[in-house]
């Protein structure tokens, strides 16, 4: 995927946008009237959105944190601009509309699908390159470990909390598919 406007300036904005955000709603306490729930999104679309910006507790949210800080400096470092923000934003609620295929998932909160967006459209935009490669490997191996398509939900001890393995595979694909679709779009 390449972009036609290599500017970082946008990766960098989004990632400080998404941690902004989610300072904010963290700091107001609205984790969880904004979490994504599969009952409420037909009345309350936006949930697509806002369920990435919403954190259990103050532990995932500085993990989230300091995962956005190794997506922005991977972005940058890479070249990622305006195209790839373009599919980040598109995968975005795609990552979360594809919750809908288990139906055993009550609720969702949290950046980890979206960052694994992101991972996806990274890869995809500096694939060609060893690190394009290195970062969907690493991506690969993450959705094979985690097997969401067997266990979309799992218990993870060392968080204390459910961890919701599906977002990860529904966000991977999202931004693969975004990441291909602006591609091929860019090149009509």
């Amino acid at each position: 995927m390449g972009d036609a406007n290599p500017d970082p300036r946008a990766w960098l904005a989004l990632c400080a946008a998404l941690a902004l955000v989610s300072i904010l709603v963290w700091m107001l306490g609205l984790a969880t009237p904004l979490a994504w729930q599969p009952a409420a999104w037909p009345d309350r679309p936006w949930l697509f959105w806002t369920g990435s910006l919403a954190h259990a507790s103050g532990p995932l949210l500085s993990a989230s944190l300091a995962a956005l800080a190794v997506l922005a400096v991977l972005g940058t470092s890479l070249g990622a601009g305006r195209t790839a923000c373009q599919a980040v934003l598109l995968a975005w609620p795609l990552g979360n509309l594809a919750l809908l295929a288990w139906p055993s998932i009550t609720a969702y909160e949290g950046l980890a699908g979206l960052q694994c967006s992101m991972l996806a459209v990274l890869g995809l935009h500096a694939a060609g390159r060893p690190a394009g490669w290195l970062l969907l490997a690493l991506l690969v191996a993450l959705l094979m470990g985690e097997q969401a398509w067997r266990n979309p939900v799992g218990y993870d001890p060392n968080w204390g909390v459910n961890v919701v393995y599906a977002a990860h595979l529904g966000g991977a694909l999202a931004g693969l598919l975004a990441g291909i679709g602006l591609d091929i779009a860019g090149r009509r």
